[in-house]
């Protein structure tokens, strides 16, 4: 086994060798992991298994569909903000390393990744791989992925976590030395999410995209499609199998769903839990179920009125109906929250930390005791964020006992990202998995996080950070992170009812479909790993 492995998570291998034999029930199989058979380094998720064994076919034209579309698609893996973009990126370029099914880090641009003390990081390139243009990928092309995203005029998404990489210099065209501010021992899973995908030194522009991807950029059309072709280059053996991937942005549900069941596409994202039962009904098409850490939250600005008043928050975390949100929105497909963002099946959740009831009553009594009694406030939502409509009504409907009243306005979803998230004193967000809690602490709670959606700021809970990122004792690191799920719970602004489980629908023409929990369509992955049946 490489280092690589024995440092960043490996399976037992007794576990391994009985899950490939079909031996263990899956509740076995999740008693083990429950019981630590699989390490964990504060990851989004416990593995997805399958046992599909289907032969790979090889050629043909795959058309799916996102529910993303607007004219801010991007290509670039900096500004990448949602689902297709993130599909979309993951089809023309690779990241240093990768999440398997699993979630666990392996090589993929780096042969190794390694540290003594988490400061000081030695990335050891593979060789022999070149971008879609034919020049070959040397250490230069990391130095400018990375350090680019320091550059406060790029205005990377991924700013707040690339800060903390003071230095990034070439050693040699096959190395990388990347030495960091603090301890983070967490840097390998960072390095494979969407933000730090590898593109060519000096890229200025993204109307097209240059990587090593499995598919070579065809088309590019923002709002409408993108188009790959098979890269005959690529450095995995035997990927992708499909010739072509048409990928669209169809924000429309029932016409993806349409589209689906009329042959016209063969994978569609973000199903609707009536389109899952409709789906699972037919003999041509199925549905695939991730359990995720994605989630719809109720955004409470806690820098301005009325989400200032601790006694207002306390309230709506009382208002919340969460349990009829799983049962009658979700349909079952979904989970319980407590306001934290950490999945209660987590190998770190905080079990102490109950999702409050709905508790009409003591809503009532800080309604009161914040002064607001007879008050209205605006809740601001959209279509496209799944079960936010729908919370945001029953909210509305709920709240007349506790003698408040809410105005629930919809607005279009072309331009909600950037007009109202995060902008609006209550409204809705939808954040998709990231592989570690330390990434999604960092992108969203810290003081300093650019996307800070409540405007939310603790000392200690900053100060808990950190500390956890240099923490190898995996003890401590939970004490660390149920710590800071505690701080959430208590006064953040940011409400948590549920977490969604992700549902696709696919025409059983397509081979090699998995859940993977690290986001949908297969970690945004599909394309490199599905087939078309004749």
């Amino acid at each position: 086994m490489s280092k690589f492995r024995k440092e960043f998570g490996a399976v037992n291998p007794t576990l391994t060798q009985a899950i490939s034999e079909k031996k263990l029930s899956r509740r076995s199989i999740m008693k083990l992991l429950s019981a630590g058979a699989v390490m964990s380094s504060g990851l989004i998720g416990f593995p997805a298994l399958s046992f599909a064994a289907d032969t790979p076919v090889k050629g043909g034209k795959l058309r799916a569909a996102m529910s993303n579309a607007s004219a801010t698609d991007t290509l670039d893996p900096a500004k990448g903000n949602n689902s297709g973009d993130y599909t979309r990126q993951y089809m023309f370029y690779n990241g240093l390393t990768e999440l398997d099914k699993s979630l666990m880090v392996q090589p993929a641009l780096a042969e190794s990744v390694e540290s003594a003390d988490g400061v000081t990081w030695r990335v050891v390139l593979r060789k022999g791989v070149t971008f879609h243009d034919g020049k070959p990928f040397t250490s230069q092309d990391v130095v400018y992925s990375l350090s680019r995203h320091k550059d406060p005029a790029v205005a990377s998404n991924a700013f707040k976590l690339a800060e903390q990489m003071t230095t990034i210099k070439a050693l040699s065209d096959s190395e990388v030395q990347i030495v960091l501010s603090q301890a983070n021992f967490d840097l390998p899973y960072m390095l494979a999410t969407s933000p730090f995908l590898i593109i060519q030194d000096g890229t200025k522009s993204f109307t097209k995209a240059v990587g090593t991807g499995p598919y070579i950029c065809k088309e590019f059309s923002p709002g409408t499609r993108s188009v790959g072709t098979r890269n005959p280059n690529y450095f995995k053996p035997g990927l992708p199998h499909l010739d072509e991937v048409e990928l669209l942005g169809v924000t429309d549900q029932a016409a993806r769903v349409n589209a689906l069941m009329s042959g016209d596409l063969h994978i569609v994202s973000t199903l609707s839990a009536t389109d899952c039962k409709r789906i699972k009904a037919t003999h041509d098409f199925a549905l695939l179920e991730s359990k995720s850490g994605m989630y719809t939250n109720l955004i409470i600005r806690t820098d301005i009125k009325p989400g200032s008043n601790k006694d207002f928050v306390l309230a709506m975390k009382y208002l919340q109906p969460r349990e009829m949100l799983v049962k009658t929105v979700l349909q079952g497909y979904g989970d319980v929250a407590n306001d934290t963002p950490v999945p209660p099946w987590h190998p770190l959740y905080n079990h102490e930390l109950k999702p409050r009831p709905l508790d009409v009553e003591k809503a009532k009594f800080y309604i009161q005791k914040a002064g607001m009694n007879g008050a209205t406030v605006e809740i601001i939502t959209t279509p496209n964020i799944e079960g936010a409509v729908e919370g945001g009504q029953l909210i509305q409907q709920v709240a007349r006992g506790a003698g408040i009243n809410f105005k629930v306005r919809r607005v279009p979803y072309d331009g909600y990202w950037s007009t109202h998230w995060t902008k609006d004193p209550v409204g809705y967000g939808s954040i998709n998995p990231r592989p570690t809690l330390d990434m999604l602490f960092s992108q969203f709670y810290l003081s300093s996080a650019p996307n800070n959606e409540s405007g939310w700021k603790n000392d200690q809970f900053d100060q808990l950070v950190v500390a956890a990122r240099g923490e190898r004792d995996q003890g401590k690191r939970k004490q660390m992170y149920g710590d800071m799920q505690k701080l959430i719970y208590d006064h953040c602004g940011t409400l948590i009812p549920t977490f969604i489980s992700s549902t696709d629908g696919y025409s059983k023409k397509v081979g090699g479909v998995e859940a993977w929990p690290s986001g949908m369509m297969m970690g945004y992955r599909f394309h490199e790993f599905a087939w078309l049946n004749a």
